[in-house]
């Protein structure tokens, strides 16, 4: 039986470049980095939140045909792949914080039905979603 989501794929052009990102300028600590042969696996995760892990997947590794690499490739370069929403109790607070470590935002915060949300991107260019979930979800809003 499926307990929950363990390890999430996120795709990178460097995988140290992108450990570094997320443990020096998100505070996620390093869950594995093992070397398996011509590849080496690297997860990280939020300090907070056991059990979960992004498994940092190096675009030029093994395991994809020539011609899905160079798909992903250009897709993660062009900043389309979302690869999550990461929650957060204080969504203003961490934007400010993480911009000021150099994280790239492509929106402030903003109010949204399920709360406040701001979108940035990692140093590959996958986007992620930073929310602070509304205790109180108001449906009744013209959020268009």
């Amino acid at each position: 039986m499926i307990q929950g989501l363990g390890i999430a794929t996120v795709w990178t052009f460097d995988q140290q470049r992108t450990k570094a990102f997320f443990t020096e300028k998100l505070d996620f600590v390093v869950r594995s980095e093992v070397a398996m042969g011509e590849m080496t696996w690297v997860t990280v995760g939020a300090k907070e939140q056991e059990g979960v892990e992004l498994a940092l997947m190096s675009l030029d590794g093994p395991g994809l045909d020539p011609e899905s690499a160079e798909a992903l490739r250009k897709l993660v370069g062009k900043g389309v792949m979302g690869a999550g929403a990461f929650r957060t109790d204080d969504c203003r607070g961490d934007y400010e914080t993480f911009r000021a470590r150099g994280v790239e935002f492509v929106q402030e915060p903003q109010e949204r039905p399920y709360g406040i949300e701001a979108i940035f991107r990692d140093d590959s260019g996958n986007w992620y979603s930073l929310t602070q979930r509304s205790d109180e979800l108001d449906f009744s809003k013209d959020w268009a």
